[in-house]
């Protein structure tokens, strides 16, 4: 626990309007009472990004997810909406749901076999009201239905909002949507995932590392041809990050390498977009995991009804692999680095190169605050 008097002065620098800003300050990506202030505010009000639509395909494909500290799942219903329901049984509140399946036409509590719908309505008690009474009096099934989450899906992507005023889902996603307007998602299709061990690191450093082009050309030297100097950030209300313009042709580029225009762009608080000209998509989930543990998983997607063959995707999936372990790398040790005297105030930002940065940890402390 960092002394109350040594929080305050990191939050002073944090607030100045100095032209040399400085970042978050260490104890908001080591405190487990600030990971738990973002739970209850952060993480409880906003709109986050949860899953992938194509992984539910089936009518009754279910998937748990925590978000919060609180236990939600997704599920396809009959008519092929993707619907969320905080995930507890309304008899003795187990979870119902503990791992990603097809429940088939119901779900069924295993503790006492009471069934609902896949639209989350109570269909039977068995024996609730004694050996021959299922239904005792006064009992209202309607009235003890699963409690639905406020849920959307936008192309493929799954976010929920545990809050009951989240705000039009159409104006959180514009200023991104506004961005891509080009992309014709009817030819989009998703070819690979690569799942990722949990990182070690607070999940807003990754998202800070994605949205900021400094570390680029350092850290990414080898699986990336794309100089600092063609960057630029983007900085548009909740939609935050950089992108790169670069020749479409270039002889000397390397192989096996990223070397094309490119979008990095992200939703607050945890969407990541990429946009790889002139054929490829590729979206992160970032989840939560604790106040030093994230879980990712990237899938790639192909756009403009591009082909490419196994050995192909082999090669894409291997390239995005090496170029997320090399932000690993870098984002747990910029967890590491916090725990030192040193990292209390939040080191400096690039007032050009990380700006878009600098609005994300804006974002985050003033949600977090409530």
């Amino acid at each position: 626990m960092i002394p109350q008097n040594r929080k305050s002065a990191a939050c002073k620098q944090f607030e100045s309007d100095s032209p040399l800003a400085g970042g978050l300050p260490a104890y908001a990506y080591t405190s487990t009472d600030y990971w738990q202030q973002e739970q209850r505010t952060l993480f409880s009000q906003s709109w986050v990004f949860v899953g992938f639509a194509h992984e539910m395909s089936q009518a009754g494909d279910a998937m748990p997810v925590e978000i919060a500290g609180k236990p939600v799942f997704l599920i396809r219903d009959s008519n092929g909406s993707i619907s969320a329901y905080h995930n507890v049984c309304r008899h003795r509140c187990l979870k119902l749901i503990d791992k990603k399946h097809n429940v088939g036409p119901r779900i069924r509590c295993p503790y006492h076999s009471w069934v609902y719908g896949l639209n989350g309505a109570l269909k039977s008690t068995p024996f609730f009201g004694g050996p021959d009474q299922h239904t005792p009096e006064g009992f209202n099934p309607e009235n003890h239905s699963l409690v639905a989450i406020h849920c959307e899906v936008w192309f493929d992507w799954i976010y929920i909002s545990l809050s009951e005023n989240p705000g039009p889902f159409d104006e959180y996603i514009e200023p991104l949507k506004s961005r891509i307007a080009d992309v014709d998602f009817k030819q989009v299709r998703a070819v690979a995932t690569i799942e990722m061990d949990e990182i070690k690191c607070n999940w807003k450093l990754l998202m800070e590392n994605f949205i900021e082009p400094y570390h680029v050309q350092f850290v990414h030297s080898s699986t990336t041809d794309q100089p600092l100097e063609n960057h630029y950030t983007v900085i548009d209300r909740h939609c935050l990050g950089s992108a790169v313009d670069i020749e479409k042709t270039n002889p000397d580029k390397k192989t096996n390498t990223l070397a094309v225009s490119s979008l990095y762009l992200t939703l607050f608080p945890n969407f990541v977009f990429g946009r790889y000209f002139p054929d490829q998509l590729g979206v992160h989930l970032n989840i939560p995991v604790s106040v030093n543990q994230t879980r990712q998983k990237r899938v790639i997607y192909l756009t403009d009804n591009s082909h490419k063959d196994d050995s192909e995707i082999r090669a894409l999936k291997t390239l995005w692999y090496d170029v997320h372990k090399e932000d690993h790398e870098i984002c747990e040790r910029l967890q590491l680095g916090r725990a030192s005297d040193v990292a209390e105030p939040g080191g400096l930002l690039s007032p050009h190169w990380e700006d878009s940065v600098r609005r994300f940890q804006e974002l985050a402390f003033e949600r977090a605050l409530g």
